[in-house]
């Protein structure tokens, strides 16, 4: 569907502001201005800035969400949309599923909380992951055995070169492995709110044998919903930094996956090499795993270093740029491709 532009553009058109600083806007905490930010809080207002002449005059453009998967590097020269759409609600409640509709600048784990909390069960494995609703889908989040995919029904996307608002089905996202047609198409699209079909009667999924763990030792009965989110929160809080604490932008490489050959290979060399079996016979790779055997865990490089607890996150030690988040990330990844002939691939988007 779409919508056309509003009549009275004058009335809804946002606010451009010169000269934005950008560190406390990225969870990194990496320095920058924007040349130019725009507040987005509806999509009349969205659409009427798409049909400005300051719009057409920018010579790039930026969704920014809760900013938590961004590597900035310096000043923007182009427009900002910091992404400010609220709003929450059960759209339809039927015998298998809740249908549940959230704007896209809501906050994720607010909105996973809000949800148990209201008796709607399906997304506590994506607790306490960091950023936005609309920056979920973009990346495909995922977490404990479960990602966007499993539970999105559709979302809405404003086009930000015509204007007009789209409803996107799972299948036209094309959905990867922390991927979509959103990550691909970065400035293209503008999600403004998601939709998830969570499915009742409810199942745990603890498929993984940390979270299992955690619950067996917190609980001897079989687990609620609530209770397998408080598990992995409390996983994540001690692996984990909290970016209020010290910048970082969580898992910084994506897990590698190798075929079957290589896997093989691999395997024999190294018996302890943790990995998951795919459904096209390829392996997936602990990426953490592979940076601390090469050393990585608690070492720094300038004022960028790996994590003591979790070799897979990046961390700001404090006055750093993107530019050496960049030399860190490309050294690590020099060193596990020499060691182990494999390569990573970083989750964030370098801005």
């Amino acid at each position: 569907m779409s919508h056309a532009r509003p009549t009275d553009a004058a009335a809804v058109m946002p606010v451009l502001q010169a000269g934005v600083a950008l560190d406390a806007l990225n969870t990194f905490g990496l320095p920058g201005r924007a040349a130019q930010l725009a507040w987005i809080d509806s999509v009349p207002a969205l659409q009427a800035l798409l049909g400005s002449a300051a719009w057409r005059a920018a010579p790039c453009r930026l969704v920014l969400g809760g900013g938590s998967n961004l590597v900035l590097n310096g000043d923007f020269p182009g427009i900002v949309l910091k992404v400010g759409l609220r709003g929450r609600r059960l759209l339809d409640s039927a015998d298998d599923a809740w249908l549940v509709e959230a704007a896209a600048g809501e906050d994720w784990h607010d909105f996973v909380r809000w949800t148990l909390a209201q008796g709607w069960p399906g997304l506590e494995n994506l607790s306490l992951i960091p950023g936005t609703v609309g920056a979920a889908p973009v990346q495909n989040i995922g977490a404990y055995g479960l990602e966007i995919a499993e539970r999105l029904a559709w979302l809405d996307a404003v086009d930000l070169e015509s204007g007009a608002l789209r409803r996107f089905l799972p299948a036209e996202c094309a959905f990867g492995y922390r991927d979509s047609v959103f990550r691909r198409n970065p400035g293209r699209w503008l999600i403004a709110a998601v939709v998830f079909r969570l499915p009742r009667p409810w199942q745990a999924r603890l498929g993984y044998a940390e979270l299992a763990r955690e619950l067996q030792a917190a609980t001897a009965h079989a687990p609620t919903a609530l209770q397998v989110s408080d598990a992995v929160i409390a996983i994540r809080r001690r692996k984990l930094p909290d970016p209020a604490q010290i910048g970082n932008a969580g898992s910084f490489f994506k897990n590698p996956v190798v075929d079957a050959a290589q896997f093989e290979r691999l395997h024999a060399a190294w018996p302890a090499l943790p990995h998951y079996p795919q459904p096209d016979g390829r392996h997936k790779l602990a990426a953490g795993w592979l940076i601390e055997q090469c050393g990585w865990k608690g070492r720094d490089l300038g004022p960028v270093g790996c994590y003591e607890r979790q070799a897979l996150v990046l961390v700001n030690r404090g006055g750093a740029s993107g530019a050496d988040v960049r030399r860190a990330a490309q050294a690590i990844a020099a060193d596990v491709r020499a060691r182990f002939g494999v390569d990573l691939e970083a989750e964030p988007v370098f801005v």
